[in-house]
């Protein structure tokens, strides 16, 4: 199984704050021969509804070398566990948990918008100090 991010803990607890229920921790994916990890599944209920939401989270700090490595590589996983997702659990929503720091330096700005608008990636913004959810993009 992966290291778990530096900001793990945090988008977990956040998540819990916001009335979700984690399930998965990490949820485990099998694609022919290979395994993949993404970071936490999660479900709330739907009272008007009467079931439930499904994501999954993956967690990425960006405090790589490289600003276009780490983007490259968030996005790159994100294609891949989306794909995958989509084939076995589709009702499960998929998105990457980032520092609101990375939210305005990257995803502000216009490649990182380009990304939103092109539908490549959804966002959880949180504020890893008080453990909270402050955006979802979209």
């Amino acid at each position: 199984m992966p290291a778990k991010d530096i900001y793990h803990a945090a988008v977990k607890n956040a998540l819990i704050k916001a009335g979700w229920t984690i399930t998965h921790d990490p949820l485990r994916l099998t694609w022919g021969d290979k395994d993949m990890y993404i970071d936490l599944g999660a479900e709330r209920l739907l009272a008007a509804e009467k079931g439930t939401q499904q994501i999954a989270v993956e967690v990425k700090s960006f405090v790589g070398a490289s600003e276009m490595q780490d983007i490259e590589k968030a996005i790159g996983q994100y294609v891949v566990y989306r794909a995958v997702l989509a084939k076995k659990e589709p009702d499960r929503h998929l998105y990457l948990a980032v520092t609101m720091a990375v939210i305005q330096e990257i995803f502000e700005q216009p490649l990182g918008k380009l990304l939103v608008e092109n539908n490549l990636v959804q966002l959880i913004g949180f504020n890893s100090k008080e453990e909270t959810i402050v955006t979802w993009i979209p």
